[in-house]
């Protein structure tokens, strides 16, 4: 729910922050309900959260690589919702409804990017050390 247009608006208050918890959980039960893939990127994170936990040596390390792993369920939720709204204005094939999921894609891709890349710089040189010990 976008906040007034005042240049100086009201702090929320309680009942307003209750209502917009009540929506986000709304949202989040509709890309569980609706979406296999943030179901599987869900499962992941569920096995993954607890190893960065484990494996992270440092506050920081541990934050990057489960922060890494929210940056994927925060984008999946926000791709969801271009193609919600895409297929709203119906199902013919328009180049742009084509080029919007597909921008929506290759946000997730690149999400993905960031975990592998975030993981394999912190627990890689790890690895590395362990295989060749």
């Amino acid at each position: 729910m976008a906040d007034s247009t005042e240049s100086q608006s009201a702090p929320r208050n309680v009942f307003q922050i209750i209502k917009a918890f009540k929506w986000s959980m709304k949202g989040l039960k509709a890309a569980w309900d609706y979406e296999s893939s943030f179901r599987l990127e869900v499962y992941l994170f569920l096995v993954l959260a607890p190893l960065g936990f484990i494996m992270g040596n440092t506050g920081v390390e541990k934050a990057i690589l489960v922060a890494s792993l929210i940056l994927v369920l925060i984008v999946e939720v926000i791709n969801s919702a271009i193609e919600a709204v895409v297929d709203r204005f119906g199902g013919e094939h328009h180049e742009l409804s084509g080029r919007a999921k597909d921008l929506g894609s290759a946000s997730v891709f690149l999400a993905d990017i960031i975990v592998l890349l975030c993981w394999a710089c912190i627990l890689g040189p790890r690895f590395m050390l362990w295989v060749n010990s």
